[in-house]
């Protein structure tokens, strides 16, 4: 499992974290530590994070006052962040909003209930991959653990390989969990950046069919009005 870098400057880098690898250390070196002795920097401060079986962009920042800053911009939302992830069940609907609270649930888990206090707001559209594949293009606009994938399990569709939230005979099964941080956007300093990743594991991902549709999603901004 090898880091990639996306982009650095003198604020900032950009990283495709690989699938199966913890942020931060647990049985082994995390992914901020091996991040840091990729760069040969001293230190590198998180803004964000990846779950384990989540691969894809990811953003550490190379001072306190830049992770500040950074920190900020996603609180209030103008990071945008875009995902993708395939299910192997059908969803209740195929595009749309996905808007309620969360709580916690057994085990470390999360679940969606029907209060609408602070709630969890999820955006995505959907096409149909190979039989019983679907591909979901998603845009979280808000931050909550587990987001994601307590979303799509409430349409229906949990990501495939998810070994919490899915079917788990099904999920032991997969190479990985299927959820990928595909893109990035943001202002920065008065300069725009936008960055694009595709999956680089997982036969679901990288199959013609899948490369197909990511194709059709190869600017991702434009599918959320």
């Amino acid at each position: 499992m090898n880091i990639e870098i996306i982009f650095q400057n003198s604020d900032f880098a950009i990283f495709d974290k690989p699938s199966r690898m913890s942020f931060h250390s647990e049985d082994g070196a995390g992914f901020v530590v091996q991040a840091t002795e990729l760069l040969n920097a001293e230190q590198l401060f998180s803004v964000h994070r990846l779950d384990k079986m989540t691969s894809g962009l990811i953003i550490l920042a190379k001072s306190s006052e830049v992770a500040n800053k950074l920190s900020k911009l996603f609180e209030t939302r103008q990071i945008e962040k875009f995902y993708l992830a395939v299910s192997l069940r059908k969803p209740k609907k195929k595009q749309g909003w996905i808007k309620a609270d969360m709580a916690q649930a057994r085990r470390g888990s999360y679940k969606l209930v029907s209060t609408m206090e602070n709630p969890a707001i999820t955006q995505f559209v959907s096409c149909a991959l190979r039989v019983h594949e679907r591909l979901f293009l998603i845009k979280p606009h808000t931050g909550k653990t587990h987001q994601i994938r307590v979303a799509l399990k409430s349409l229906g569709s949990p990501i495939a390989g998810d070994e919490r939230y899915a079917f788990s005979e099904d999920a032991l099964k997969e190479e990985r969990g299927y959820l990928h941080a595909y893109a990035l956007r943001f202002v920065y300093n008065e300069q725009e950046y936008s960055f694009i990743c595709n999956p680089t594991f997982g036969e679901r991902f990288l199959n013609a069919t899948c490369e197909d549709a990511l194709t059709h999603y190869g600017s991702p901004w434009n599918f959320f009005k």
